[in-house]
């Protein structure tokens, strides 16, 4: 795996781990729901920066989803994609903080994008794995 897919990967680990942290701190859904966004976003880029595709300056989930789908298959949630992308601007700045249609994300919502989050990284880790094994390559 290139070094900068992996550290994609490794990032994106990290957000996987603030949420576990936050994860059933109520004032704090927003922030867990970012970081989800976050690493979904990450494990997107992984990709393209796998297939050296030119990694964006984009952060839409959605979006990113969109060129990585073509390179590799992976079973995701539109409709969370959506919702994690209306958070992510809000999340991130005062005001809004991180608000669905109904209002602050609840617990278990922060618990629906963690593992929502997580099933994408560990198909994106499985996928680039695969990639690699039928390459005979390991990391670069």
């Amino acid at each position: 795996m290139k070094k900068a897919s992996g550290q994609w990967l490794e990032s994106a680990q990290m957000d996987l781990a603030s949420i576990d942290r936050i994860i059933e701190c109520e004032e704090l859904t927003p922030v867990a729901a970012f970081h989800a966004q976050q690493c979904v976003e990450k494990c997107f880029k992984a990709v393209l920066e796998e297939y050296s595709t030119k990694v964006p300056r984009e952060h839409s989930t959605l979006k990113l989803y969109g060129m990585v789908r073509e390179l590799v298959q992976i079973e995701v949630d539109g409709e969370i994609l959506t919702d994690l992308d209306d958070l992510y601007i809000g999340a991130r700045y005062p005001g809004e903080l991180g608000l669905l249609p109904y209002g602050k994300p609840t617990c278990a919502d922060a618990r629906r994008f963690y593992e929502f989050a997580k099933g994408v990284q560990e198909q994106v880790t499985r996928a680039l794995a695969r990639r690699l094994r039928d390459e005979g390559r390991g990391l670069e």
